[in-house]
């Protein structure tokens, strides 16, 4: 071609950009491609470097020309020009002909206008811990805004713009006015002919539906599918569901999802906590119950032959509390805390107590003697709540620093110098 062959160089790293084999097919290039390129568009936060090498790489393997010159002699031949391949790209025109120009272009290049990022819609979902035990779907109804079907956003019968004179098109005026001898004031504000918008559509020409709104109301029902395990405060996003807008990349519709209290079970990540309070009979001589769990099964509890129980235990049971996420056969531990509720004062009579004091291991320590009992002196314990005489102790230290500051001063006394 040019009477000499060409010098081999690199004829792999096109493929690696785009993450597919040398025996890619047409179809699995435009598969790499799409995701690629969406993933790393600069509009959607996207690295503007890798974009363009994603553009570049599809441009060469996409043509067969050449993929075929590329692969025999690699990337210096095709920037020497061999098939035509020397001049410089546009990577958002080679995306926007790849998706038909509707992905994000609002019609043209996107050298003529690019579009900026709608705004995400957040919306919290209440959900119980059934509902992140056993998953669930809830069905949403809510309103957005959409093109109009009719003019296809431009707010116009004809599609026609007309661009505003008041603003000369940029939605902004500026004003000045002198505010004092050699001193100018210039203020910015929105031009109130286009509202902003930087273009005008004569009232002949509105579109009867959205009446030059560009948008109308739509009603959507969303189906919110809540996974087994999921977390409070994790996010379910729908891509693109947000609110429509001319020139705009349509944001995603965000649920957060948001635990209401259980009254039995408590979480803590991938574990579930349940207190349970025994008599002080079950404590001591066994117990059974039946613990009905988030999916509506009856686990039976029960203590071994001879164990007891004491007031604050834990008891574990593997495979029983929550989900992991995405992996649901898997599952955390159920955690058990008993508390012993013992009996009410004069319940046993003297003959009881020595009957059960020889049953139970001996008291420790000694017995006082009677010399001992003499000199010691007895007083008198009374039943009290904590909580309470804490809370006066706190009231009557206010009230005396309270005192103190009321206190007048006394004058200050100085000696007399003679």
């Amino acid at each position: 071609m040019f009477g000499r062959t060409p010098k081999r160089s690199n004829n792999t790293k096109y493929y690696e950009i785009l993450g597919v084999s040398k025996s890619a097919t047409e179809d699995e290039l435009k598969k790499a491609y799409r995701k690629a390129a969406m993933k790393n568009h600069p509009d959607k936060g996207g690295d503007p470097e890798k974009f363009k090498e994603l553009g570049q790489a599809y441009e060469v393997l996409s043509d067969p020309e050449k993929r075929d010159i590329y692969d025999q002699y690699g990337e210096d031949a095709l920037k020497e020009g061999m098939g035509g391949a020397g001049a410089a790209h546009n990577p958002f025109d080679i995306f926007e002909s790849f998706f038909g120009g509707g992905t994000f272009g609002a019609g043209g290049s996107s050298r003529g206008r690019r579009r900026k990022q709608g705004e995400d819609v957040v919306h919290t979902l209440k959900v119980s811990l059934e509902d992140l035990y056993n998953g669930t779907t809830k069905k949403l109804s809510l309103s957005r805004n959409v093109l109009c079907p009719k003019c296809k956003g431009k707010g116009s019968k004809s599609g026609a713009l007309g661009k505003c004179y008041g603003c000369q098109g940029t939605g902004m005026k500026i004003t000045t006015r002198q505010i004092g001898l050699g001193m100018i004031q210039q203020m910015q504000h929105v031009c109130p002919e286009c509202r902003g918008a930087g273009e005008v559509i004569s009232e002949r020409d509105k579109c009867p539906q959205c009446k030059a709104n560009k948008v109308t109301q739509e009603k959507k029902v969303l189906e919110v599918h809540v996974e087994k395990g999921m977390q409070h405060g994790q996010k379910i996003a729908f891509e693109g569901q947000a609110d429509e807008a001319p020139d705009t990349i349509t944001g995603d519709i965000v649920f957060i999802l948001q635990l209401k209290e259980h009254p039995k079970f408590k979480r803590k990540f991938d574990d579930l906590y349940v207190e349970h309070t025994l008599s002080l009979t079950e404590a001591l001589c066994g117990f059974q119950f039946a613990l009905t769990h988030l999916d509506g099964r009856q686990l039976l509890i029960k203590s071994n032959p001879g164990e007891i129980i004491k007031p604050g235990q834990y008891k574990a049971i593997n495979d029983e509390g929550m989900p992991h996420h995405q992996r649901p056969f898997m599952k955390g531990r159920l955690y058990i805390q008993f508390n012993v509720e013992f009996p009410e004062c004069g319940i046993l009579s003297p003959d009881q107590c020595r009957t059960l004091e020889s049953v139970l291991p001996p008291r420790p320590g000694k017995n006082l003697s009677d010399m001992e009992l003499d000199d010691c002196e007895e007083v008198t314990m009374h039943d009290v709540n904590i909580d309470d005489e804490m809370r006066r102790k706190r009231y009557q230290q206010q009230q005396e620093a309270y005192d103190e500051d009321d206190e007048p001063a006394m004058p200050r006394v100085q000696c007399a110098q003679q």
